[in-house]
């Protein structure tokens, strides 16, 4: 197995090779939270590089709460119309364009709302940013479900090829997953059986909206990396669950906006505790020795669910090894597209990711390291990275070419757009909780 090879997924489609360009959160939609011209030209670039699959980043269900300023909000058929015009660019050269469909939850910036839900009134502690959560009704829970089934309903209409349900990095199914955040004592926390209810629910009320035929894929941490929080173990057994329902592919990825091991951060190496995994650790991008403990567990249940893994591949060689070992069928990149928007060929030609593609390294010298021991510095470097990456993926969008800017001013950048999509976002928010 190579990374030409195509797959065919249990639902009956075929993805034309293994690489896959996973989410990236563009923060391109206009003030009515509706996709762009923008999004069409950048998902065109990359569906002409390359890749069998594309991975929108998240699309919210919930116009009152989104992850960023910024966000395509699918709530009903208003935007419709740009919807398509971003699936036609997404499909160019036979290639897959699947919707990640999210909800933050408690990951909803202040710049959004100032009460936003969570399974319980937990809050996130990430440099003040986010708002102390209200705990989720018996009826907010059913309407998020009824949400996800409506979102992926007119992805299909808008000629998406498949959905991603977002159930990974820390976002409002994940939290329902951690023991840590979901602290309810009724039918929706508790056991892990309970607390997978929420997940479950919305892959079964999806699948009732887009039919057999239509592919279904959800994104699970391996881990939160965090004491007390969703494990490895648990992530097995969310897979046996998973693939009973009928999930055509499971991702993994891991961490979550207080743990940042999804962008590289490993903590601070004198109080990090991860799971018992492999000893060796990573050996090829972040998570490839959890997702191989993943399948091999399906395996040993006599269930087969295609798997694909995401996070940290830098060269086509690691990318190539993990096909080699089977048990993962596809391989999941994201920022180095943002930098190299025909990576899919590059790869398939026998090249390898170029070496700078990606944002300049501000760990090399010794203060760097000392300080890479306070959480706010790695969330700070972390962040400059990924705006590095961002302002590229919206220059691209806009038909520019990337201009090749520091990990600090991008950061000053990045904010500014959340800041002005926030402010032009059209008044007013029905039912918003501010």
């Amino acid at each position: 197995m190579n990374l030409s090879h195509t797959l065919s997924l249990p639902c009956g489609a075929r993805l034309k090779n293994r690489i896959v360009k996973t989410a990236t959160s563009e923060g391109l939609a206009d003030r009515h939270d509706h996709a762009t011209p923008g999004h069409r030209r950048l998902y065109e670039i990359w569906a002409r590089g390359g890749a069998g699959l594309l991975i929108t980043g998240n699309v919210m269900v919930d116009r009152r709460y989104l992850e960023r300023p910024g966000n395509v909000v699918v709530e009903d058929a208003t935007g419709l119309q740009a919807l398509r015009a971003w699936a036609a660019g997404g499909t160019t050269a036979q290639t897959h364009l699947w919707m990640q469909m999210s909800h933050p939850g408690r990951q909803c910036p202040k710049l959004v709302s100032k009460e936003p839900l969570a399974p319980s009134a937990v809050q996130l502690d990430l440099l003040g940013n986010y708002a102390r959560p209200r705990a989720m009704s018996e009826a907010e829970i059913d309407d998020v479900i009824a949400r996800f089934g409506q979102c992926a309903n007119l992805a299909r209409q808008a000629g998406f090829t498949g959905v991603q349900i977002n159930a990974a990095h820390g976002y409002l199914i994940s939290q329902f997953l951690s023991p840590e955040v979901n602290r309810r004592e009724d039918r929706w926390g508790g056991s892990l059986a309970h607390r997978a209810r929420l997940l479950l629910a919305i892959v079964a009320r999806v699948r009732e909206r887009v039919g057999a035929d239509f592919p279904i894929s959800v994104k699970l941490n391996a881990a939160d990396f965090q004491r007390g929080g969703f494990s490895l173990e648990d992530s097995c057994q969310c897979a046996l669950w998973l693939a009973a329902a009928g999930v055509d592919l499971l991702e993994i990825s891991g961490g979550s906006f207080e743990h940042l091991r999804l962008l590289g951060d490993r903590g601070d190496p004198a109080t990090a505790e991860d799971p018992a995994v492999a000893a060796s650790a990573v050996k090829a991008g972040y998570f490839t020795d959890y997702a191989l403990a993943i399948g091999q567990a399906l395996r040993d249940a006599g269930r087969a669910m295609p798997l694909m893994v995401t996070g940290g591949f830098r060269s086509r060689e690691a990318m190539e090894r993990v096909l080699a070992l089977g048990g993962i069928q596809l391989v999941g990149l994201a920022r180095p597209f943002c930098a190299t928007p025909d990576l899919g060929h590059r790869l398939l030609r026998g090249e390898d990711i170029p070496a700078d593609a990606r944002a300049a390294s501000c760990t090399g010298n010794a203060l760097s390291r000392w300080l890479t021991r306070f959480k706010t510095w790695r969330v700070l470097r972390v962040q400059g990275d990924v705006a590095w990456h961002a302002r590229r993926l919206a220059q691209l969008a806009q038909g520019y070419n990337p201009e090749n800017r520091s990990p600090a001013w991008s950061l000053i950048g990045h904010m500014w757009a959340d800041m002005a999509h926030a402010m032009r976002r059209k008044p007013p928010l029905p039912g918003i909780a501010n």
